[in-house]
């Protein structure tokens, strides 16, 4: 079975507060998943609905296509949606192997996660005496015993130092490649574009888009254009007919074009009308931009 969780119009209200409106989603098997979103989007009612810790006030979702039980369900799921918790006079040896007493799982899955994580050789070191990053990664550990199919994670580099962050990227980066689905709630943008295959963008507990984040930041790009007859210039893009849109913005002219047009292509063109230019930049539209043009319409029904 290729879906591992499936949303129909999944909905919580706070009383007057709608937090998850309608969600409906499908998470596949041997993908990346980013849940992306500003703070008080829904991703963590989300989350919290799909593992039992918050009852939905509408719609339902599914586990492998329904056909388990919940104790079933939650053994085939590894998550982490709150702050690392262990015992931290215990080491982080000794924790693992609670955990996997609690899972029922050998104890030889400590060494592998630890190694994998790259905490063994501090496997003697107390909890306490670990940084943020490593406590984060000690938590991914544990999640990680029993072997799950969908491995989630709830802002996992909250509060974490640059280094730490790029130890978290890496590590969702190696369990991707071992086969575990995950699905990563983060409201960095830069986090998701980097680590993650697909977005689900929710703003205000509404889906506006689901699916590939290349389909997402794939456009034709634009080129920001300047030459000395500003006026000439404008007149020449017009009759090319090339471009969906034509913008001013700090006394350049930002052309988008209706399909892939080659700098060099466009630089001929200008040139054969006689616009010879003194700037030519062509540039992607950025995950933040598709996001903020995203979030800033309408939502589609």
């Amino acid at each position: 079975m290729n879906t591992l969780l499936e949303l129909h119009n999944l909905s919580k209200t706070y009383g007057k507060i709608r937090a998850v409106d309608q969600l409906s989603i499908r998470i596949e098997k041997g993908h990346v998943y980013g849940l992306l979103g500003p703070n008080g989007s829904g991703k963590s009612t989300t989350l919290g609905m799909v593992l039992n810790v918050i009852n939905p006030t509408g719609g339902h979702f599914q586990w492998f296509g329904g056909s388990l039980t919940v104790h079933q369900t939650l053994k085939r799921i590894g998550a982490i949606i709150e702050r690392p918790n262990f015992y931290p006079y215990m080491t982080a040896m000794q924790n693992l192997k609670l955990v996997c007493t609690i899972k029922q799982c050998p104890y030889e899955k400590v060494e592998e996660k630890l190694k994998l994580v790259e905490l063994w050789d501090r496997r003697d070191s107390k909890f306490s005496t670990y940084s943020l990053g490593m406590k984060q990664r000690l938590a991914i550990a544990s999640a990680l015993v029993s072997d799950p199919e969908l491995l989630i994670l709830d802002e996992p580099t909250n509060g974490l130092d640059p280094k730490g962050i790029h130890q978290i990227r890496e590590l969702i980066a190696k369990i991707a490649a071992q086969g575990t689905t995950v699905l990563l709630a983060s409201h960095l943008l830069d986090e998701v574009e980097k680590v993650c295959s697909h977005v689900i963008v929710l703003k205000n507990g509404v889906k506006y888009y689901e699916g590939p984040v290349d389909q997402l930041t794939h456009s034709h790009g634009y080129f920001e254009l300047q030459a000395p007859q500003m006026s000439a210039l404008q007149t020449a893009l017009e009759k090319l007919a090339l471009f969906d849109t034509l913008k001013t913005q700090n006394g350049k002219i930002l052309a988008y074009p209706k399909k892939p047009l080659a700098p060099e292509s466009l630089n001929q063109k200008l040139a054969a009308q006689k616009i010879f230019l003194s700037t030519l930049n062509y540039k992607k539209k950025t995950l933040e931009e598709q996001f903020l043009e995203l979030t800033d319409q309408p939502q589609q029904p």
